[in-house]
């Protein structure tokens, strides 16, 4: 039975549940340096605030003359610096290592300028020069950092033979040490909190980046795993073709042979023995379809509502004790391209909601920009924290079966191929919910439409 729901269920825009959504993203290099840039970016800005707090100290509360003028430009063009990494990280552009090495370098010149109208080195704060290497160790290859310390080192050395000296008024020239020690330990405390809480930030981008870089050596392994299960099933299929044939030419003579023709229930079995036969031939070939080697089939030109009522109906038709609520709201209609293995994803994923719940199951599209929108509900128990947690993982399943676990993993894995996703989540009212996300173009004709 179909039911066509007029009104939109409420599980799809709650937010309550737990949710596991398989998607693209970047490449885990790129991603990490990214937020390290930004990290950078971040630092500059407190290392201009500093400057500025330093210079206006030192000038109005020490009465220290500083060529506040050169100072503030040199601080000026760090805001110009920032403004321009911002603009070039809003554009989709990898930043590569070579990017954050001139950063860096960038920072070491700026620091070299102040540092040279301000004493040189005897300004305490000549030992930031170790945040950039210590930031340098974490962000560079080996090359640049150790280029990296070079530069430092050259610009340290140039400091000591050239720089712009201060000149102390007569309150701080009786005790000038003093004076450097508290610079000292107020550069010690700067760079000591600096490197604690830029580089826990750092860590964890390089953690985030190694959590990424299993995640895509596990999709890996499950693409090699499905490359091995469809060779395996294909393999089968062709294998099981031929005993199959025999098999419906002997029922068919059999059915013809008078003798057993005259006894009814012994031609009733032979009928049933066939259409078994039969539904072996048919999940045969949706073998070899689901692998694009059916022979004489192709994809059919159909539209995304046809599509659906076409797949709702068949699949009705084979779930009678099933209440389905259908409701389409994908709107103005478009051609597209399918075939059995997209169908049969969505059925897979209809036949488990069936299980946990077979009494009833929902099901809605829906058109969000350029996808298709599926979702599946049921009114069963929902997912165990375990399986979604590992939605999407082969044999992750609570069936306790062999093979459970198998189709969704499927699913999941043919969707991304197709550049779309998968969310599952319990819904608050009680049951499941799993959504799929269909990019149009990959199901329009040319499109690249496969299974």
């Amino acid at each position: 039975m179909i039911e066509r729901v007029q009104e939109r269920g409420q599980g799809r825009s709650e937010s309550q549940g737990e949710e596991r959504v398989h998607d693209r993203g970047l490449r885990p290099e790129d991603s990490a340096r990214r937020q390290n840039m930004l990290l950078l970016v971040q630092l500059r800005w407190l290392a201009v605030a500093g400057q500025v707090v330093t210079i206006l100290t030192v000038n109005l509360g020490l009465g220290i003359p500083l060529p506040a003028r050169a100072m503030f430009l040199v601080a000026l063009a760090l805001v110009a610096l920032n403004l321009v990494s911002l603009l070039r990280l809003r554009r989709p552009r990898a930043v590569t290592n070579a990017g954050l090495f001139m950063a860096l370098l960038l920072d070491v010149a700026a620091l070299t300028a102040q540092l040279y109208l301000s004493g040189g080195a005897s300004n305490p704060f000549a030992f930031l020069y170790l945040l950039q290497i210590a930031l340098g160790a974490v962000l560079l290859d080996a090359w640049s950092i150790w280029a990296l310390v070079l530069v430092a080192l050259a610009c340290f050395a140039g400091l000591t033979e050239f720089s712009r000296p201060i000149v102390f008024p007569l309150a701080v020239s009786a005790d000038p040490m003093k004076l450097q020690v508290e610079g000292m330990l107020v550069c010690f405390v700067l760079e000591a909190i600096l490197l604690v809480v830029f580089g826990t930030r750092i860590g964890a981008n390089l953690r985030m980046r190694d959590a990424r870089l299993a995640e895509l050596r596990q999709q890996a392994a499950e693409e090699d795993h499905i490359v091995r299960m469809g060779l395996l099933a294909s393999g089968a299929a062709h294998e099981l073709g031929t005993p199959l044939a025999t098999l419906s030419v002997i029922l068919s003579d059999w059915k013809r042979m008078p003798a057993l023709a005259a006894d009814a229930e012994l031609a009733q079995e032979i009928g049933e023995m066939q259409a078994e036969v039969q539904r072996c031939k048919a999940i045969v070939t949706g073998i070899l379809l689901s692998a694009g080697e059916a022979r004489g089939e192709a994809p059919a030109v159909t539209t995304v509502n046809g599509f659906l009522d076409e797949l709702v109906e068949d699949w009705t038709g084979a779930h009678a004790a099933t209440h389905l609520a259908y409701d389409n709201d994908f709107g103005e209609d478009l051609p597209i391209v399918s075939d059995a293995a997209l169908k049969k994803m969505i059925v897979n994923v209809m036949d488990n909601a069936s299980e946990a719940s077979p009494g009833w199951i929902g099901l809605s599209a829906t058109r969000e920009a350029n996808a298709l929108v599926l979702e599946v509900v049921d009114r069963g128990p929902g997912f165990g924290p375990g399986v979604l947690a590992q939605f999407g993982r082969p044999y992750n399943s609570t069936k306790g079966r062999a093979g459970a676990g198998l189709g969704i993993f499927l699913v999941v894995n043919a969707l991304r191929k197709l550049g779309g996703g998968v969310a599952a989540r319990n819904r608050a009212e009680g049951g499941a919910s799993v959504t799929l996300t269909l990019p149009l173009a990959a199901l329009s004709i040319g499109g690249g439409n496969g299974g």
